[in-house]
C-alpha cells in the first residue's frame, strides 16, 4: 500500500473547486488500493477520519479580504507533519504558499507532485495593474516551480500554456472528473423549478464564488441585458465572497435571487438539473468543475471563450467572448432551441470526465500502479 500526502492551503467547507477535486482523487486512490491523508488549513489543529483516509487540519489564521480563506503561516508545521507522517509520495495542489514543499521532499528523496489550479500569468493580467508586463518574472517563477518538483500536472491544455512555453520536460496533463452519479438530470425537481419561477419565466444559475477574478458581476449584466430584450428571465446565484454586497446593489429590481454558498452538494445539484440555462462568467478557469455539474445534470453551458471552459464543454455548451451582450445571445440561442436533445448532449459530454479515469491518470503521474482491492 503506497500512502499518498495531499497538501494545500485555501481549502474551507465554502473552498469550492478545489476541495472537491482533492475529495474525489482521494477517494480514487483509496478506492485502487492507496492510504490518503490530507494536511489543510482550519480554525484549530485536529484530525478527522473519513472513509477514504484521515484529514489533518492545521491551524491556520484568515487571510484579510480573502473572503474566509485560511492559510497555515508556517510551512515548517506542514513539514513536520510529513516527517512524522513518513509519505511514499506528496501532492501540492498550492503553487504559491507551499511551492517549497517541492525542494523539501526532494531534499528527503520523497517523489512529489504540484498541481496547478490557476493561470497566474492571466490571473496578474487580470488583477495587478499592468499584469501582463510581468509575464517574464511569472516564467522564472514558473520554471522554478517546475524544477522544485518531480511533476508539475495541469487539467486542461489551456492551463498548460504558461508551463509549454518555458518549456517544462515534466509537465503532465490530467483532466479531472465529476460526479456522475451525484449530478444527473434525474434530480431535476419540478416544485423546485416553480419556487424559483412561478410565472414559468426561464430560469439561468450560477454556481461561482463572488469575488473578482470569477467575474461574477457579468451574470448580472447580462440578466440586465435580457430583461431590456423583453425576455422573461428568472436568475439564481449560488455563491459567496467579497463581491456580494456590491453585486446585490446592482442587482435591484432585477429578477435575481443570492442564496449563498450551498454546501448541500445535493441541493446544488437540483438546482443545476432545474436550471434552462448554467452561465460561467469566469474568463480564467482553469478546468470549471461547476460548468461540469451543471453538464452532468443536463443542463446546457454558456461560457467564456477566454478561459478553458470551451475545452471543457465541447459541443454542450456555448463558448463566447466575455460581454453581458454575447453571454445574452447565447441565453436565447440555447433556450430556442429543443431541450431534449441539448439535455443529452450535456450529459453526454459530462459522461467523458469520471474521477475513476482521473485518479488513475494521477496515479500514473506518482508512478505508483493501482492495487486490487478485494471487498
Amino acid at each position: 500500500m503506497t500512502q499518498i500526502v495531499q497538501c494545500a492551503n485555501f481549502v474551507t467547507p465554502r473552498s469550492g473547486g478545489l476541495r472537491t477535486a482533492m475529495r474525489h482523487l482521494a477517494e480514487g486512490y483509496a478506492a485502487l488500493g492507496h492510504e490518503v491523508v490530507q494536511i489543510v488549513p482550519g480554525h484549530r489543529d485536529e484530525v478527522e477520519r473519513t472513509p477514504w483516509g484521515t484529514i489533518h487540519r492545521l491551524h491556520a489564521p484568515v487571510l484579510p479580504g480573502s473572503g474566509g480563506y485560511r492559510v497555515i503561516p508556517r510551512p515548517a508545521r506542514v513539514t513536520q507533519l510529513l516527517s512524522a507522517l513518513a509519505p511514499d509520495r506528496l501532492e501540492v495542489h498550492d503553487r504559491l504558499t507551499l511551492r517549497g514543499l517541492g525542494r523539501w521532499a526532494r531534499r528527503h528523496d520523497l517523489p512529489a507532485i504540484v498541481v496547478v489550479h490557476e493561470r497566474l500569468d492571466l490571473l496578474a493580467a487580470r488583477l495587478v495593474p499592468g499584469g501582463m508586463r510581468l509575464r517574464r518574472m511569472i516564467d522564472a517563477d514558473n520554471r522554478r516551480l517546475a524544477t522544485g518538483f518531480d511533476t508539475v500536472v495541469c487539467t486542461t491544455d489551456w492551463a498548460a500554456q504558461e508551463f509549454d512555453r518555458l518549456p517544462a520536460p515534466n509537465l503532465r496533463r490530467v483532466p479531472l472528473g465529476v460526479d456522475l452519479i451525484g449530478f444527473h438530470p434525474a434530480n431535476r425537481d419540478f416544485a423546485l423549478r416553480l419556487k424559483l419561477s412561478p410565472d414559468g419565466a426561464a430560469l439561468l444559475v450560477t454556481a461561482v464564488r463572488l469575488s473578482p477574478e470569477k467575474a461574477p458581476m457579468r451574470v448580472v449584466e447580462t440578466v440586465r441585458e435580457l430583461v431590456s430584450r423583453g425576455l422573461p428571465i428568472r436568475c439564481v446565484i449560488a455563491g459567496d465572497g467579497p463581491l456580494r454586497e456590491r453585486m446585490e446593489r446592482a442587482a435591484a429590481g432585477l429578477p435575481i435571487e443570492f442564496v449563498g454558498f450551498l454546501s448541500d452538494r445535493g441541493e446544488l445539484a437540483r438546482l443545476l438539473s432545474s436550471a434552462d440555462v448554467v452561465l460561467a462568467p469566469g474568463p480564467i478557469e482553469t478546468f470549471g468543475l461547476a460548468a461540469l455539474e451543471a453538464l452532468a445534470s443536463g443542463t446546457p453551458v454558456v461560457v467564456d471563450a477566454a478561459s478553458a471552459l470551451p475545452e471543457v464543454i465541447g459541443s454542450a455548451g456555448w463558448a463566447v467572448p466575455g460581454r453581458p451582450t454575447a453571454f445574452a445571445d447565447a441565453v436565447q440561442e440555447v433556450l430556442g432551441l429543443p431541450r431534449g436533445p441539448a439535455r443529452t448532449r450535456a450529459r453526454e459530454r459530462a459522461e467523458t470526465f469520471d474521477w475513476a479515469r482521473t485518479a488513475a491518470g494521477f496515479l500514473d503521474a506518482h508512478e505508483v500502479e493501482p492495487r486490487v482491492v478485494v471487498r
